[in-house]
């Protein structure tokens, strides 16, 4: 093909195929890495949402469990991925934590990955053993600083957010607490019931069973407002302890260098599917509040995580080996 005009409408055409193609995102299966073990709440929100994406996004949207190192081994697995919205990750306020609670890390959060939307929030709420003669944060305060050194707090391992919710409230408060760390919070309530440990800031999903009957006693909620499921408790900002929140929030990312319509597209369709009212329902039956945020809010939200962590990481001298 020697004709300047052949090869130009060659170029041309080659052109104009590779701008449809582009256009078409997606045009194949997105994976959505889990990062944990089936069975929790990565776990159980990831496979709702991958369900009920593919309709808003047009393409099927496979969950895929990739367990490792706390959620690191998954998440760097995506980090590392071609940057063309067909990886993504689900994660939770670990990915904040990690970087600075970790000696090392494999990859650099604000440099390798992109936040799609932040997709859930879900408070923490406060337990204590029933044994105990409180019945509000204000009391187990002022109990913590009357006895001091004779508190446990229980939460599921060093550098989880109910261990980092705990030291906060002890930074917060002034009190004096021992941490507890358990393999996971569940396996903290028989020790709670039987006072061993007096109190923790604990999921909702792993509270519910043990204060549905009063096994233990649910004393205050973490959020910015008042849980659904616990609409009878105060939050702990709207019981003196102001601005107090800690969120077990959830995050979808993608590596780094996505293109921007398809960023967009990953986003509108998650907000799609967290309208969805069987994915409401799905999500309200763990405790978690569906929230969908801009790719610019979400991003926003992960500095402020980073920062808010690191502090409590950093003041406490908490490290993995305690």
């Amino acid at each position: 093909m020697t004709n300047p005009m052949q090869w130009l409408a060659l170029a041309l055409v080659t052109g104009l195929g590779a701008t449809a193609a582009q256009a078409q995102y997606p045009n194949k299966p997105v994976r959505l890495v889990l990062p944990y073990s089936p069975g929790g709440i990565v776990d159980y929100v990831g496979r709702t949402l991958a369900t009920h994406m593919s309709g808003p996004l047009g393409q099927q949207v496979v969950a895929e469990n990739r367990p490792g190192a706390g959620g690191i081994a998954g998440t760097d697995a995506v980090a590392r991925s071609a940057p063309d919205g067909y990886t993504l990750v689900i994660m939770d306020p670990a990915i904040v934590i990690n970087p600075t609670l970790q000696p090392s890390m494999p990859y650099d959060l604000f440099k390798q990955l992109a936040t799609v939307s932040i997709v859930s929030s879900s408070p923490e709420v406060v337990v204590v053993a029933p044994q105990l003669p409180v019945k509000t944060i204000a009391e187990l305060s002022a109990y913590g600083k009357a006895n001091l050194g004779k508190l446990n707090f229980a939460s599921a391992g060093v550098g989880t957010t109910p261990h980092l919710a705990g030291e906060l409230y002890k930074q917060r408060t002034g009190i004096d607490a021992t941490h507890v760390p358990y393999r996971s919070i569940g396996q903290s309530y028989p020790d709670m019931m039987a006072n061993k440990v007096q109190f923790a800031f604990s999921s909702i999903a792993g509270a519910l069973p043990f204060t549905t009957d009063n096994r233990v006693r649910a004393i205050a909620t973490t959020g910015t407002r008042r849980s659904p499921v616990y609409p009878d408790l105060p939050t702990v900002d709207e019981a003196g302890l102001k601005g107090f929140e800690v969120d077990l929030w959830l995050g979808i990312f993608a590596p780094a260098g996505v293109p921007a319509d398809a960023l967009s597209k990953l986003n509108s369709a998650l907000r799609t599917t967290l309208q969805n009212a069987e994915v409401k329902t799905a999500l309200a039956k763990v405790g978690v509040e569906p929230r969908g945020t801009t790719v610019q809010e979400s991003a926003d939200i992960l500095k402020a995580e980073f920062g808010k962590w690191k502090t409590v990481i950093t003041e406490g001298k908490i490290k993995l080996e305690n």
